[in-house]
């Protein structure tokens, strides 16, 4: 989606990704087949680039660097990468530039767990700190007698143990910062997860003046902290007294604004590609209600029955196999906006 808009404003799109035959690679002008830190592989796309950009945050942020170093422009920066990749790293970042999140302690072995239990609180959320995502790599803990167990069940690695939090929903914005500094984000959205992973999407949610303008505030906090360029995805928890807390950042476009494809003039793709580019951002407002909903794994069958939906829009994401719980598409269903 990234390479389609790109397309429209008249770019031509260079892929580097290790999988031959992948979504993108049949929309863009050319593809480099390799794993992200291939020393040659790198070469070929700084000289084929002007400016470099991830969809995903699992590339090494070495990858941003060496790119740099061969003098092509990366946009969002190592920095932001870094952050994201390390639970810790995040939280304490967020915790430095007045973002608050849930209490943490850092884990490097199951003895660390019992202390930072009595520090935390029970129960508690035992995360790898790097990768996992949509609900892997990470386990509840109701007691110091589960420390070893749950420390086995993320496979024995460095791990962040985070405090419940009590919140009443979660939400999310989606924000970008141009290469002037120019900050704007798109209308908040609720998200519904089931079983850890992103099931449906609202927006524009039901949000009064002060919890938008609270929201805005730590996204921009976040964009000029790390010196961001491009879109970048912050889920938030609200909480009964209407405090949010950062629960974690995407330096990336992010499932959570897929919405944004129909129920706005600039989609989120749109503005990646805007920012990283130098051009002005684009308008952020709502055009229309929508209830974006993920399509996992085989329910992708039913995209006839989405698409005779005259309000529904239906986004496939081109993957081969269809797997448990995998996002395979979307679906946008629109509705007017409230008077």
């Amino acid at each position: 989606m990234l390479a389609l808009a790109a397309a429209r404003l008249g770019f031509d799109v260079v892929v580097l990704e290790p999988e031959p035959d992948s979504p993108a690679s049949r929309v863009v002008k050319h593809t480099i087949v390799a794993p992200y830190d291939d020393p040659a592989a790198l070469r070929e796309l700084a000289q084929r680039s002007q400016v470099v950009t991830f969809e995903f945050e699992n590339v090494p942020a070495e990858v941003v660097v060496q790119l740099r170093a061969l003098g092509v422009e990366t946009a969002p920066g190592p920095r932001a990468l870094a952050a994201a990749q390390d639970r810790v790293e995040e939280k304490t970042f967020l915790n430095s530039i007045d973002a608050p999140t849930a209490v943490f302690a850092a884990i490097d072995a199951a003895a660390d767990i019992a202390p930072a239990l009595a520090m935390l609180g029970l129960p508690a959320v035992l995360k790898t700190r790097r990768e996992g995502y949509d609900g892997k790599g990470q386990v509840w803990v109701a007691s110091a007698a589960e420390a070893d167990a749950a420390f086995t069940a993320i496979g024995e690695r460095p791990a962040i143990l985070e405090a419940k939090v009590p919140f009443v929903r979660e939400l999310s914005i989606i924000a970008a910062r141009g290469r002037r500094g120019d900050i704007d984000a798109y209308p908040i959205g609720e998200n519904i997860h089931e079983n850890g992973v992103l099931r449906r999407t609202l927006a524009p949610a039901e949000a009064g003046a002060a919890t938008r303008e609270q929201a805005m505030a730590v996204a921009r906090r976040i964009l000029e902290g790390l010196d961001y360029v491009g879109v970048i995805g912050v889920e938030l928890f609200e909480l009964k007294d209407g405090a949010l807390l950062v629960n974690e950042i995407a330096p990336r476009v992010h499932n959570s604004g897929h919405w944004t494809l129909d129920g706005c003039a600039t989609d989120q793709f749109e503005q990646h590609v805007r920012a990283i580019a130098g051009w002005p951002l684009g308008p952020t407002g709502a055009i229309a209600r929508v209830e974006m909903l993920n399509l996992l794994g085989s329910e992708i069958d039913a995209w006839p029955d989405f698409a005779a939906d005259p309000a529904a829009r239906v986004w496939l994401y081109g993957k081969r196999r269809a797997r448990d719980g995998r996002k395979m598409g979307h679906v946008n269903r629109l509705s007017p906006l409230a008077p």
